[in-house]
């Protein structure tokens, strides 16, 4: 059954969601070969007046974890109480790779490659078309949350067709992210086949697989709320964060990943989110005796926003990302950066209060 809504209730797997309510739907999904039941967790919740309907995702990655625990804490903020809209909160797409901790789903193959998915088609594909029919074609909004590949760190960031849609621009710069990368989705991916319903969507980078990373987590609850505010499905804010908004976004529609040029052992020595300019050194690669170094050296000017957490690397492995930028743009954004991390201090800022931040 596909989702619906119809004024202030919201329709979805033969379950109704009234206003004001908050509900669990359990989306089912095929058994494991043991005959076991599994299903895909939603939770919706209905705010009493009507509104956007945005959904909010993770895990579509198997591994990629930092977004289940944003979305817990989305869940458990006070402030939905004043929601206008519907939020629907799918914390784990991915269920099959989330238990087997794996990027990929039992077949080999990645979920975020096989949209808008296929009825008749692979375990992917037949995932993928149950999360558009049953989540995406019901919103007017999205926000997918990922991380870095395993041993792959991504400074927070988010990405968008900035350039084609006034609305996710919008959403983009209200989610306040130092760095914004303004790219159409590759064929294949959500945010490519959501562009092609005219849904605004972004997608939110930030941390490692497998990994909690309390500052991308805190980011990622952070900015969902500041754009469900742009939106109109929250009120204005209030304090600390009210009064000091995100700073202006440094916008890049070019990143490069720099290669290791021979195998080795790497040692990197510019931190994430660091300014780097065009021929600057970035680290060395040696064998384990250190009788044959070569540097690793940046391709063009801009900051770091990726890099491998693994020193092992063989030759032509991505180790470090760049988005490139001109050098005056590049220092704003590196400035920009170590603002937005002291601005993350679990001492000034808990989100929600009651949570101890993860270490």
């Amino acid at each position: 059954m596909v989702a619906s809504s119809k004024g202030n209730v919201f329709h979805i797997a033969g379950i109704e969601v009234a206003a004001g309510e908050r509900r669990y739907v359990d989306l089912p999904l095929p058994h494991l070969y043991t005959h076991a039941e599994i299903s895909m967790p939603v939770q919706v919740v209905n705010g009493r007046r009507t509104g956007p309907r945005l959904f909010v995702s993770g895990a579509l990655h198997g591994d990629e974890i930092n977004g289940v625990e944003i979305i817990r804490r989305l869940l458990r903020l006070p402030a939905l109480r004043q929601l206008r809209g519907t939020l629907l909160a799918v914390p784990v797409v991915n269920v099959y790779g989330f238990i087997n901790q794996s990027r990929y789903l039992p077949d080999r193959r990645d979920l975020n490659r096989m949209f808008p998915g296929s009825e008749k088609g692979s375990q992917a594909g037949r995932l993928a078309r149950l999360f558009m029919q049953q989540i995406v074609a019901r919103c007017t909004h999205g926000i997918d949350l990922h991380t870095g590949a395993i041993h792959r760190q991504n400074l927070p960031q988010v990405r968008g067709s900035l350039s084609s849609c006034e609305a996710t621009r919008q959403m983009a710069l209200a989610f306040g992210t130092p760095v914004i990368v303004d790219s159409p989705g590759v064929a294949g991916t959500l945010r490519e086949a959501v562009a092609e319903l005219d849904i605004p969507m972004l997608l939110y980078e930030a941390g490692e697989a497998l990994r909690f990373d309390e500052m991308a987590i805190r980011a990622g609850v952070r900015g969902i709320v500041r754009v469900m505010r742009v939106i109109g499905m929250l009120p204005e804010g209030r304090g600390r964060h009210a009064r000091h908004p995100p700073a202006e976004p440094i916008v890049t529609r070019s990143t490069t990943w720099v290669r290791s040029s021979q195998s080795g052992i790497l040692r990197l020595t510019v931190p994430m989110g660091g300014h780097v300019k065009a021929g600057s050194v970035l680290g060395s690669i040696a064998d384990p005796f250190g009788e044959h170094e070569e540097q690793v050296i940046a391709p063009e000017n801009g900051i770091i926003i990726g890099r491998t957490n693994l020193p092992l690397v063989h030759e032509g492995e991505a180790v470090v990302h760049i988005a490139v930028l001109g050098t005056p743009q590049a220092k704003a954004a590196a400035m920009a950066v170590d603002n937005f991390q002291a601005d993350l201090d679990p001492a000034l800022d808990q989100i929600p209060p009651s949570e101890p931040p993860i270490t």
